[in-house]
């Protein structure tokens, strides 16, 4: 299996080469020798009985986001959820306020219909 994710590395450095550096943060251009790295070791993996993903095989694809993709960022931000913490704050405190909501209205409307 080493010699073999030898080869599936030497493929995916040949298809990197015609990749102009100011392409290799575009998906649209890395996707095919990625997609090529990640299929060839899958499937040698699955051919010879081994685990995937394993060891080896996360080495090449660390390997290549160290060598090529190191100095890609996000263009958009990515949003995470919030702490459960706070998540649970922000879904508990709107639940209790409706029932004093429904109070005040009940409480307010009484008070109106005393007056008429």
């Amino acid at each position: 299996y080493t010699h073999i994710t030898q080869k599936c590395w030497d493929y995916f450095v040949y298809l990197m080469r015609n990749v102009a550096a100011s392409e290799l943060c575009e998906w649209e251009v890395i996707r095919r020798p990625y997609s090529e790295l990640q299929g060839c070791l899958e499937l040698w993996a699955d051919r010879l009985n081994y685990s995937y993903p394993n060891a080896l095989a996360e080495q090449y694809i660390f390997q290549s986001h160290h060598r090529y993709f190191h100095n890609c960022t996000l263009e958009h931000p990515v949003y995470f959820d919030p702490p459960e913490d706070v998540l649970l704050a922000m879904i508990i405190a709107p639940i209790c306020l409706i029932p004093f909501l429904v109070t005040l209205v009940i409480w307010r409307s009484k008070d109106g219909k005393a007056q008429a």
